[in-house]
C-alpha cells in the first residue's frame, strides 16, 4: 500500500515538474518570437536590436573564435571568488553577533543602517581604498553578496529553539560547540536559500565593477559593444550573462535539495 503510495506521489511530483517546464519553455519560445518579430518587421532599428539569429551567430562565434570566452571566465572568476569570501565573512560575522545577545543589542542597528547601501554606492570610496583593480571589484563584489548570508545567519543564530538552548546547557557545550553543532544546522535552510541569492548579487556587481573598473569581463565587452553599436555582440554578452545565472542558481538549488534532504520526504 504505501509502495503504490510513495509512486503515486514520485508521479504527481514528475508530472507537475514536467508541466512547469513546458510552462517556462512556452513563456521562453513566445518571448524570442516576439524579439523576432519585433527585429525583423522594423518595429525596432536593427541597429539596437539585432535579430535572434545575428545574436546566435555573435555568441558562437565569440565563444568559439574570439574573446568571448576569455571574458565569460574572467567574470565567472571574478563572481565565484566574490561569492565564496561573502558567504565566509557573512556566515562568521553572522554566527559571532547571532549567538550574543549582546552583540545583537549593539551591532545589529549599525548592520540594519549599512545594509540598505548598494554596492554601487561603495565604489567610489573602494576605488580611493584599492584604485581601477580586480581587487577593488573583488572589494565591492563581496561587500554586495555578503548581506543577505550575514542576515540570514545573524536571524538563524538568534531564533533558536528554547529547547535546543537548554539541552546544550545540560549537556555544558562550549559556546563554539554550540555554535558549530546547534547554531549553524538550525540557520542552514536560511543560509543555503540566501547564498543563492548572494550569487545572483556577486554576478550582478562584477559585471558593473568591470564597466566601471575597465576590467576584463562580459561587463566590459558589453560597454565596448554598445559604444561601438555592435548590438550582435551586445545582446550576445547579455544572453550569455542570463545563461551564467540561470545556471548558477540551478546548481546551487539542487545543492542545497541535496543537503536539505531531510526537508523534502
Amino acid at each position: 500500500m504505501s509502495t503504490a503510495t510513495d509512486r503515486s506521489r514520485a508521479t504527481y511530483r514528475f508530472l507537475t515538474a514536467a508541466s512547469g517546464a513546458a510552462g517556462s519553455v512556452l513563456v521562453l519560445a513566445g518571448l524570442v518570437a516576439l524579439w523576432w518579430a519585433a527585429s525583423t518587421s522594423g518595429w525596432v532599428n536593427r541597429a539596437f536590436l539585432p535579430t535572434p539569429q545575428a545574436t546566435l551567430q555573435s555568441l558562437v562565434q565569440g565563444l568559439a573564435g574570439g574573446d568571448l570566452a576569455a571574458y565569460t571566465w574572467a567574470t565567472l572568476s571574478r563572481m565565484f571568488s566574490g561569492w565564496v569570501l561573502a558567504s565566509a565573512l557573512g556566515i562568521a560575522l553572522g554566527a559571532l553577533i547571532g549567538s550574543s545577545e549582546r552583540a545583537r543589542e549593539w551591532i545589529a542597528p549599525t548592520l540594519e543602517f549599512i545594509r540598505p547601501l548598494p554596492a554601487s554606492a561603495v565604489m567610489p570610496l573602494a576605488i580611493a581604498l584599492f584604485g581601477l583593480s580586480g581587487g577593488m571589484v573583488l572589494a565591492v563584489v563581496a561587500f554586495g553578496a555578503m548581506w543577505p548570508v550575514l542576515l540570514a545567519t545573524l536571524h538563524g543564530l538568534a531564533n533558536v529553539h528554547k529547547q535546543l538552548r537548554e539541552v546544550s546547557r545540560s549537556l555544558e557545550l562550549s559556546h563554539l560547540a554550540f555554535v558549530l553543532k546547534i547554531g549553524l544546522p538550525n540557520a542552514m535552510p536560511d543560509i543555503l536559500a540566501c547564498m543563492r541569492l548572494s550569487m545572483t548579487v556577486s554576478l550582478i556587481v562584477s559585471v558593473v565593477g568591470e564597466m566601471i573598473a575597465s576590467q576584463s569581463g562580459l561587463g566590459q565587452a558589453i560597454l565596448l559593444a554598445a559604444r561601438s553599436f555592435q548590438a550582435s555582440e551586445l545582446f550576445a554578452g547579455i544572453v550569455l550573462l542570463g545563461a551564467m545565472g540561470f545556471a548558477s542558481n540551478v546548481l546551487l538549488a539542487l545543492a542545497e535539495r541535496s543537503l536539505l534532504r531531510w526537508q523534502h520526504p
